[in-house]
């Protein structure tokens, strides 16, 4: 029904944020790890997926494409709901999942709130040999570790999407601003860092433009 929301970020708690979209307010519920990078009046562009229960309907966004990947994965593991899907997403980036997966750690993933022990033994058992992370099986006895998603540097994109740019040319001129800058990646989740990268972005597509 909704498969991505753009718009105006209005208000941003602890388990949701509301987006303007023409004038009607989406909530949306987010992961702790995406909504500490929205803002009241910030443009964002945001994944969604419509969960349907018994006497209601919640919407679910995500930032990349890869914790929306990873969500409905944990969905179809017995027993788990989008509450608990959601908690663990708000404490671990998809690549951090996958190498708690690959190591069959069970401590490590019930640090994710509402997950006991028995749910995340069956969450590494059931998708120890099915589990997908951008694109790559993330199977069991895997060598190639996962790099750290670069949440940051995605949502600068997202944003510049927001405002109007090309998702292409938004992804070219956000990775060029990087290695201009002589920034390290994953980018760390600073202002004057994100406000660095989009304002060299923006110069560059404005240059070509």
């Amino acid at each position: 029904m909704f498969a991505s929301l753009t718009g105006t970020v209005e208000s941003v708690d602890s388990e949701s944020a509301v987006i303007d979209v023409n004038g009607v307010g989406f909530l949306v519920r987010m992961s702790a790890l995406d909504l500490a990078h929205l803002h009241a009046g910030q443009q964002t562009h945001v994944l969604t997926s419509l969960h349907v229960g018994q006497d209601s309907l919640s919407l679910y966004g995500f930032l990349t494409k890869q914790s929306q990947d990873l969500f409905a994965q944990l969905l179809k593991v017995r027993g788990i709901g989008p509450k608990v899907a959601l908690g663990v997403l708000s404490v671990f980036t998809p690549s951090q999942f996958a190498d708690i997966v690959h190591q069959q750690d069970t401590t490590a993933l019930t640090k994710a709130p509402g997950l006991g022990r028995k749910g995340a033994q069956k969450i590494i058992l059931e998708l120890a040999n099915k589990l997908v992370i951008d694109g790559d099986s993330a199977t069991q006895g895997s060598q190639a570790s996962a790099q750290p998603a670069d949440v940051v540097a995605s949502q600068l994109v997202d944003a510049m999407v927001g405002m109007g740019k090309d998702p292409k040319d938004a992804q070219q001129a956000v990775a060029k601003a990087i290695e201009s800058l002589g920034l390290e990646t994953p980018l760390p989740a600073d202002k004057q860092v994100e406000a660095s990268v989009l304002q060299y972005a923006f110069r560059s597509l404005d240059r070509r433009e």
